[in-house]
């Protein structure tokens, strides 16, 4: 397979996929037609989920300009995989322009077209091609899929199709949906703490695959303290570091940029969590969510709970509660302020999870007339 454009080059593929069809190409000839079909290829197959079957030999080619980059791809007992060169008598070929592909893949909800698709089928002259679906017609449908239901997919047959636990173990993926839904189709810097199979260096990756498909325009990140490298792909990228060192979340931020959404699914010791907040909210854009799970490790004294005690601000959840009155700063008498009270639009509370939105939250309080003191009526404080 040829070579791939890089983080930043994607990052301005995607970008540009949600503009116009000029602006697409000027892009492809800045970054290369090789590189970016490439690129797309590589996505358009971890997209298609072609399983292991009966050998198919299927071609596409993505026009550019006016030539066209041509690709065999070979189906077999392992699955699909490249070919080291163009199919000679494919079963299938599929052909269409590179610019339009870019925007299917990388541009936003509804701006998915294949006006310049062209599909030919190998074998029809055979007649039992007409009894029985030939092999090749459920791989470039998974193809075609991919290119033009990008969004149809949901998180918990994500999560399940990964093997990741936020389905099954929790069921997590209804809020989720519910908070990321909006943000689905906008290019987006991922941030998740925590990369999965805990100190096996060979486990993991399963949550960072499912924001990979869930997010079709996003870049994401992984955060572990133990070296998992090896599980950087195209969009996404893993990273080792400390989620409780200020110094290695403030060189994650260096290489990433600022993020739009941070995930916690790292130690769920409160002290971790609580320090990645402090080092990662300041840094998060402002429309961005903040997400912390497992919390119901507050209360578990082996991750620095407390027992017992519900308030406590060294905990994870007694922490979070005191944003809570972060929302209402302007209206409070003699609260000493904290760091997040500018920037705290919402916090949003279910089993074992939280949302925290970033927001501007400096629209003032009520007017200086109103009485805020507290006074006796009738035995009654009002």
């Amino acid at each position: 397979m040829q070579t791939t454009v890089d983080r930043t080059g994607l990052g301005r593929l995607i970008s540009a996929a949600g503009g116009s069809a000029d602006g697409i190409t000027a892009v492809i000839g800045d970054l290369g037609a090789d590189a970016v079909a490439a690129t797309v290829v590589g996505e358009l197959l971890h997209r298609a989920d072609v399983p292991a079957g009966p050998d198919v030999a299927v071609q596409v080619g993505l026009r550019h300009g006016d030539a066209t980059i041509r690709y065999g791809l070979q189906v077999g007992s392992a699955g699909i995989a490249h070919l080291p060169e163009p199919v000679g008598t494919p079963d299938a070929s599929l052909t269409q322009d590179l610019t339009e592909v870019v925007r299917s893949l990388f541009g936003p909800r509804g701006a998915q077209s294949s006006a310049s698709r062209v599909v030919h089928w190998g074998h029809l002259e055979d007649p039992s091609a007409f009894d029985r679906p030939l092999p090749a017609y459920d791989v470039v449908r998974r193809l075609v899929d991919a290119l033009d239901r990008p969004y149809d997919i949901g998180l918990a047959e994500l999560c399940v199709r990964y093997g990741s636990d936020k389905w099954g173990h929790h069921t997590y993926p209804r809020r989720y949906e519910q908070h990321f839904g909006p943000l689905r189709d906008q290019p987006l810097t991922i941030l998740e703490i925590g990369v999965g199979g805990f100190g096996d260096q060979h486990r993991g990756g399963a949550s960072l695959e499912v924001w990979r498909r869930y997010f079709p325009r996003a870049l994401v990140y992984g955060l572990d303290i133990v070296d998992k490298s090896h599980l950087t792909d195209q969009r996404v990228t893993v990273l080792q570091g400390d989620q409780s060192s200020p110094a290695d979340l403030a060189r994650v931020v260096e290489v990433m940029g600022r993020p739009d959404i941070v995930i916690d699914d790292g130690s769920h010791v409160s002290a971790h969590l609580l320090a990645s907040f402090a080092s990662l909210f300041p840094v998060l854009r402002h429309g961005g969510l903040y997400v912390m799970e497992d919390l119901q490790t507050s209360y578990w004294p082996t991750f620095g709970g407390r027992a017992g005690t519900y308030d406590d601000p060294a905990t994870s959840l007694g922490f979070l509660k005191t944003l809570v009155d972060g929302l209402h700063h302007e209206e409070i008498v003699g609260r000493t302020p904290a760091f997040t009270d500018p920037d705290i639009g919402g916090v949003h509370f279910y089993h074992n999870l939280a949302f925290v939105e970033k927001e501007r939250n400096l629209d003032g309080g009520a007017p200086s007339w109103i009485p805020r003191g507290v006074r006796q009526r009738a035995g009654v404080p009002d």
